[in-house]
């Protein structure tokens, strides 16, 4: 009997302090530490050099460069979370024998605030905030004299109230809003009077003269549905998926604006890291053009999806 004692006690000791996952104990409740602000900061820098000397197959020497910020300031509680964060995107390349030409700009930033009934509940009450613009002029190289967008030029401002699924939050987001104001800014004169980006053009006489300006701002009022999510692939790759659909209910209800990315970002060590990613966009108030049967004229030929792909190597600094 004596012989049972040592390993019985053994065996309590270690079902007393068994793992939460264990069939017969109840996963303990995580601590709560109070209201937590945090804040992230970080500078991106991609760069690419190609340089030929006597290369008997041809090619053109060119270098480009990508210049990325991204803040995070984000406050959670047991029952309120609000996540802040913007970016700024800045890229161009420079080839041999031809002009610098912008590669990418963006500026957006995001707030979206949400409140839980009870602590348990991975469902929110939310509002949301989203603003887009580029800094810089855009041009339809190799023509620079005439830009086709500016500073505001467009400018995107969606702004919205409906419920938000987060199990994780942080990493997992799906948003349903059934009433989201979307404004579109064309500041541009002569953009806004060509109808750039969906406003209405300018009203002209026979002699081609304005006798209405052109629409500086259009208005919609439709549902938007976003899902984000973002994982570890495998070890050192992480993925971020962020879908975004837009349908405006009285403009053709059911034609949806869809904003669509892929992030994979892939870690060198804690400064180098290569990044790969897609960005699909489709919004049905953006007109393409093709070229008329007369001579330096163009006719407009409907929306069409814009898709870009990108890969880079560079360095990322926290701060």
């Amino acid at each position: 009997m004596k012989n049972l004692v040592i390993p019985l006690f053994c065996f309590l000791f270690q079902f007393l302090n068994a793992q939460p996952d264990s069939l017969f104990l109840k996963p303990k409740k995580k601590k709560y530490d109070g209201p937590q602000w945090t804040q992230k900061n970080k500078a991106l820098l991609d760069l690419n050099q190609v340089s030929f000397t006597n290369w008997n197959s041809g090619g053109t020497n060119s270098i480009s460069g990508l210049l990325g910020l991204r803040s995070e300031y984000n406050y959670k509680d047991k029952f309120f979370v609000w996540k802040n964060n913007a970016l700024v995107d800045y890229g161009i390349n420079k080839q041999q024998k031809r002009e610098t030409r912008k590669t990418d700009d963006l500026f957006e930033f995001n707030s979206n605030i949400g409140y839980k009934p009870d602590s348990i509940s991975n469902w929110f009450y939310s509002a949301r905030l989203n603003f887009r613009t580029q800094l810089t002029n855009g041009y339809k190289y190799p023509n620079k004299d005439v830009p086709i967008s500016r500073l505001m030029a467009p400018g995107y401002l969606f702004f919205g109230g409906g419920v938000e699924y987060g199990k994780n939050i942080e990493r997992l987001s799906f948003y349903f809003s059934p009433i989201t104001l979307k404004a579109t800014f064309v500041l541009d004169e002569d953009l806004a009077n060509v109808g750039s980006f969906g406003v209405t053009p300018a009203i002209l006489d026979d002699a081609g003269n304005v006798i209405i300006p052109g629409e500086r701002i259009r208005r919609e009022v439709g549902v938007l549905v976003t899902n984000s999510y973002e994982m570890e692939f495998i070890e050192n790759v992480n993925v971020k998926h962020q879908v975004s659909l837009y349908s405006d209910y009285i403009n053709k209800f059911g034609n949806v604006d869809v904003d669509w990315r892929i992030d994979f970002d892939f870690k060198v060590n804690s400064f180098i890291r290569a990044t790969l990613g897609s960005h699909l966009r489709y919004d049905d108030d953006v007109k393409t053009t093709k070229p008329s049967e007369i001579e330096g004229e163009f006719d407009e030929a409907g929306p069409k999806i814009q898709w870009k792909q990108f890969l880079g190597v560079g360095f990322a600094v926290d701060f």
